[in-house]
């Protein structure tokens, strides 16, 4: 081959290469997202006879006694009790910033020993980056996702900023949030890694009534199509049953599992209906009983 030929060869080919490689990588792209985007498998978690203890100087404060909870995949439990029965702290440790000092806890059969991309928490403040707007607050979750290249994490969030209705204010600023708002941006960040788990520490607690009642609907619309495990916890029993397949009852000091109830009631629900009241009136009949007997335990 002539040296010229030799060069149209090679011009050729990389004329080719080149082409072959612009047509793939939209398909790759592609893919990724569908895989980013598509629903993981749930997690099943297993906490099995976990106690703790908080110790300051020499008051030591028993948290949680011999607590033992099965969550199945996909499963929506609701935790509920008064203040001071381990709930949160049971949470902490499911998300691996905590540690049982007896007990095990286990996620698909593995030890939650460290915190993991798998297992995502939202607190009950929105706890938002104030220096990014909107879509930075989500795009900083995908860090979590070293696989993903940036176009590919800012069209990831926003297919949640749209999931939870704020794709049109994805460039706002965060002072220009509403408390709702800033809740659903919270609640977009920590569904953008695709965890398996979602943990909710009284996320809507400081919100007022009607917007909690939206966020609800919300909150059970996304769960439907996302069907990740979440564990919930919450003073308010009417939000309990509202939203939990379950509803797991803590009694405090020490923080035990009293009684657990089936919420059997179709989706979508109305924290309104009379339906929902019933159950409610049940389970806040067996909190009262249960706080008055470790009142007198106590005593």
């Amino acid at each position: 081959m002539s040296a010229e030929n030799r060069a149209e060869f090679e011009l050729v080919s990389e004329e080719s290469a080149a082409n072959l490689f612009a047509a793939l990588m939209p398909r790759v792209d592609q893919q990724t997202i569908e895989d980013e985007l598509r629903g993981v498998p749930p997690t099943k978690l297993d906490i099995s006879h976990v106690s703790k203890w908080f110790r300051e100087g020499v008051v030591e404060t028993h948290a949680l006694d011999d607590v033992s909870l099965q969550v199945d995949e996909g499963e929506f439990v609701c935790l509920v009790g008064p203040s001071g029965c381990g709930k949160s702290t049971l949470l902490s440790m499911i998300a691996g910033l905590d540690f049982p000092d007896k007990g095990t806890i286990t996620s698909d059969g593995r030890a939650v020993l460290s915190p993991g991309r798998d297992r995502m928490v939202m607190f009950q403040e929105a706890a938002l980056f104030p220096w990014l707007n909107v879509i930075g607050n989500v795009l900083f979750g995908l860090k979590l996702k070293p696989n993903l290249r940036n176009h590919e994490r800012r069209e990831v969030a926003m297919f949640y900023l749209k999931l939870v209705g704020l794709e049109r204010s994805a460039h706002s600023t965060i002072h220009e949030l509403s408390g709702g708002m800033r809740q659903r941006v919270a609640l977009a960040r920590s569904l953008a890694p695709n965890p398996r788990v979602l943990l909710m520490d009284e996320p809507f607690a400081s919100l007022d009534a009607m917007t909690r009642e939206q966020l609800y609907g919300d909150l059970q619309k996304i769960w439907q199509a996302r069907r990740k495990t979440i564990v919930f916890v919450t003073h308010n029993v009417r939000e309990a049953v509202c939203l939990g397949d379950r509803v797991v009852l803590f009694s405090p000091h020490p923080g035990r599992i009293r009684e657990q109830f089936k919420i059997d009631l179709p989706r979508p629900r109305d924290i309104n209906s009379g339906a929902l009241a019933q159950h409610a009136s049940e389970i806040t009949r067996a909190l009262k009983l249960h706080r008055d007997q470790s009142s007198e335990a106590s005593d």
